[in-house]
């Protein structure tokens, strides 16, 4: 019924030009009171926003993770989605108190919009109102960040198409206004592409809603074959270029579920499922359910294990997982690494997440050692061991890709339990263009210079050689060609160990968990 109501809506849109906040249904009347794990992980994320508020400034405090490097004290993008969990609670709790402050909190998110159409940074958001303005040399993820066009952008939708007539028309009014700022920006500014898959689905979802709200018909189409070509390239593969990335799998899945649930066509819903299962099921063959992590390699990640950070992946298997299970801290405050993703939640809890029984029960339950092959593109190919004890992997990336700087590119993995029940880990933190393969023996590594490893080990004793890493209830067994061998303490990570290889053309890793453990390798 709430799927022909819908169409219904967009027909008379497209053809009689009405608003579309006058017609559309609420989709989601209810916070999904029938499960535990929404409403404890939309409770958590409330406590840490409402902790984090000021009332003067009508806008969240920027926790204090270490996890940014953007100046200011506010957040304005997060401070949107705060809007959105408090037109939830309100609903489901009837705390008009709440409306009030979300109409308050949009109203300072509206003013941090950037509104000169000469400007690049066009139709997007001051990312803390403390952020100089535009000036004749801004350049994007520098002096501001063009993806605030997208996620403040669907946020908006998500409260006009979800509470209409429960904020003052006015402000409404406004919020549509800047949605289609956001949308013509990105258009003027021409940047995005279809690859850019979590910020391309947002862009799909956000050009679609706003094309019909105002009877465009250009944007329409255009938004139209835009989700074609994203659907075309994951088609090919069934993935997407931005693979295996803990955060940005997750910002994947909100932009899918807005397909699914928002689109304007049946065929945009239907994209949306299809893609979102697909994922889904990818996700669940890499899950070590005992170890709470994600097998790598990752092409984008901001930590290497998921039960001490917040990824927005996390955010989404917390629904259907406890506590105790799910890959995310289970107790996150202020301070926890990351903790802003934590809240994403109110866009996970309401849009619902559709998880594929097949990929549930590998979330669930261990299924046993296996190996994952997984081709991203023509060039590029992940290879990942998923054991009892131990994870590892490694991407063939056709000597395309390196890593260092400030990439978040990870070739190659490792991740362990250690005798504590803490995980231990291994990343490449600097190479020059890499190949890597894992089997389930270990990894092998090919590439022409220097190469960098940095080891986590949390307390627990090591005793690390140019040929052999003695890890708290791991080993790894070094064969290469390197010309010389050095080892370091890092500053940013007192438990941890950096080892430099230098003059590197192959380096052979022999991985081997705890014998006193069961053998990962047993049966192989």
């Amino acid at each position: 019924m709430k799927r022909i109501l819908w169409i219904t809506c967009f027909w008379i849109v497209m053809n009689c030009g009405s608003a579309l906040a006058q017609l559309t249904p609420t989709l989601h009347p209810e916070l999904n009171p029938s499960s535990k794990n929404s409403r404890e992980l939309f409770d958590e994320s409330m406590r840490l926003f409402d902790t984090s508020y000021d009332p003067n400034a009508h806008l969240v405090l920027r926790p204090h993770d270490g996890g940014t490097h953007v100046r200011g004290h506010y957040m304005v993008r997060e401070s949107s989605w705060y809007a959105l969990g408090l037109m939830m609670r309100a609903r489901s709790n009837n705390r008009p108190a709440d409306v009030d402050r979300a109409a308050q909190i949009l109203g300072t998110v509206l003013d941090q919009q950037y509104l000169d159409p000469n400007m690049k940074c066009y139709g997007t958001f001051k990312r803390s109102p403390e952020e100089p303005g535009p000036g004749d040399h801004d350049v994007a993820f520098t002096s501001y960040d063009p993806n605030w066009r997208q996620f403040i952008g669907t946020t908006l939708e998500m409260i006009l198409i979800e509470f209409p007539g429960r904020l003052p028309s006015e402000l409404e009014t406004r919020m549509y206004r800047a949605i289609d700022a956001a949308v013509s920006g990105e258009i003027h500014d021409g940047r995005l592409v279809p690859s850019y898959s979590n910020i391309a689905l947002m862009y799909g979802a956000l050009w679609d809603f706003a094309a019909v709200h105002d009877n465009n018909a250009d944007w329409l189409s255009r938004s139209q074959a835009w989700t074609e070509q994203v659907y075309s390239l994951f088609q090919r593969y069934g993935t997407f270029n931005e693979y295996n990335a803990p955060t940005y799998y997750g910002v994947d899945l909100y932009g899918l579920a807005l397909w699914r649930e928002y689109g304007s066509t049946p065929r945009m819903r239907r994209l949306g499922h299809v893609m979102e299962a697909a994922l889904w099921n990818d996700l669940a063959n890499f899950y070590q359910p005992e170890l709470r992590n994600i097998a790598g390699p990752y092409d984008r990640s901001y930590g290497m294990d998921m039960s001490n950070y917040v990824t927005v992946t996390g955010v989404w298997m917390r629904t259907a997982l406890d506590a105790a299970h799910a890959p995310l801290p289970s107790k996150p405050t202020l301070t926890t690494s990351q903790v802003a993703d934590m809240w994403f939640a109110p866009h996970v809890t309401l849009l619902g997440t559709h998880i594929p029984n097949a990929a549930l029960v590998k979330f669930r339950r261990f299924i046993g050692p296996h190996m994952v092959h997984r081709r991203i593109d023509s060039t590029r190919v992940t290879t990942s061991w998923v054991g009892d004890r131990a994870i590892w992997g490694g991407e063939f990336t056709g000597m395309t890709k390196d890593s260092g700087g400030k990439t978040q590119f990870h070739p190659v993995t490792v991740q362990w339990s250690m005798p504590d029940g803490s995980i231990g880990w291994i990343k490449v933190t600097r190479s020059p263009n890499v190949d890597a393969v894992a089997d389930p023996e270990g990894v092998t590594i090919t590439t022409h210079g220097d190469v960098s490893f940095r080891v986590f080990t949390g307390k627990g004793p090591s005793k690390i050689s140019k040929t052999t890493w003695s890890l708290p209830g791991f080993l790894a067994e070094i064969q290469t060609d390197a010309r010389s061998f050095s080892i370091s303490q890092p500053g940013d990570c007192a438990d941890c160990k950096d080892m430099l290889y230098t003059g590197v053309r192959s380096i052979r890793m022999e991985l081997h968990a705890d014998r006193s453990h069961p053998s990962d390798r047993s049966g192989n």
